[in-house]
């Protein structure tokens, strides 16, 4: 359906005469009237009735009107999609729940008048194949290259560490203490069955078990975060490991002790990446925001695999 005609048929239904439409389009009266007689060859029917006073639409003029409004908002929709500074700045992190998400939550409330579009896709290879398809701006993830090169369109930069803590029942043998060490955790079994093989987060978990020899389990199925506190919950040997930031909500009852880990501190290395050419103005705007508000990035105490 041609869009101008429909715009046409708007315009004279709004001003109630032919040359009034015209004016407003700026085109020519005999313009407005063939757009109008190829619209109603298209649909059709009669979509005016001539009056003394101009045009009126018909009884299907009537009901085609609300359809034709439609059809020019779907337009301008459209077009805001694609067009940088009118479109939903999209990023994608690694869980609605996890550190990422809490940030954009954040820049969310610092500045509300930035629409965001948050997606989560499954790991950081999806993510970048994603920003270099357009399909998102950005993505928080830990970006692991080592073997790879870095695409030369692809930007990343280091947004904040994320310090690990230890996640403990009441009975469990550590659950009394206020920050535990690496060393102290060798010999208890950590359970984490949300890690998959070949992701991001599993490299982390492999080398800090790898650094520390600490035993990370991931078997079993992985039945969400709700079931994990269950376990770790009720057992006197089961704890798991969980990011500062992650937001975690438990029954009263089940008294989970977040402890953390302490000289060093395993951080998770959050990074911001982005399409070098991406010009979406709101990008420099989250990157102010992370400049400014970020956790931010640990130095001497902290430990971070050697690919970060």
């Amino acid at each position: 359906m041609d869009l101008d005609a429909v715009r046409t048929f708007v315009a004279i239904a709004d001003a109630g005469r032919f040359q009034d439409a015209a004016t407003e389009l700026s085109i020519t009266q005999q313009a407005v009237s063939k757009r109008i007689a190829a619209l109603e060859r298209t649909v059709g029917v009669r979509l005016f009735a001539r009056t003394p006073r101009g045009a009126e639409p018909t009884v299907d003029g009537r009901a085609f009107l609300p359809h034709a409004r439609e059809l020019l908002r779907a337009e301008a929709r459209a077009f805001a999609s694609v067009r940088a500074g009118h479109r939903a700045l999209r990023v994608d992190v690694i869980g609605r729940g996890l550190a990422p998400a809490v940030l954009l939550r954040d820049f969310h409330r610092a500045r509300p008048e930035i629409e965001l579009d948050v997606v989560t896709l499954f790991d950081a290879d999806a993510a970048m194949e994603a920003i270099r398809s357009g399909t998102v701006d950005a993505s928080f993830r830990a970006v692991t290259m080592t073997g790879r090169r870095l695409p030369d369109d692809i930007e990343v930069s280091r947004a904040f560490d994320e310090p690990v803590q230890l996640l403990t029942g009441p009975a469990h043998a550590l659950a009394g203490l206020r920050t535990v060490t690496p060393a102290e955790l060798v010999g208890h079994r950590i359970w984490m069955p949300g890690i998959v093989p070949g992701t991001e987060w599993a490299a982390y978990y492999d080398a800090l078990a790898a650094a520390f020899g600490l035993t990370i389990e991931s078997s079993g199925p992985d039945f969400g975060v709700e079931p994990l506190l269950d376990t770790v919950a009720g057992s006197r040997s089961l704890a798991t490991l969980v990011g500062e930031q992650t937001r975690l909500v438990w029954p009263a009852g089940h008294d989970l002790r977040r402890i953390p880990v302490r000289n060093p501190t395993p951080v998770y290395p959050h990074s911001l990446v982005r399409h070098r050419d991406n010009r979406h103005p709101a990008l420099a705007a989250l990157r102010d925001h992370l400049g400014s508000a970020r956790p931010g990035l640990f130095g001497a105490g902290a430990w971070t695999p050697a690919w970060a």
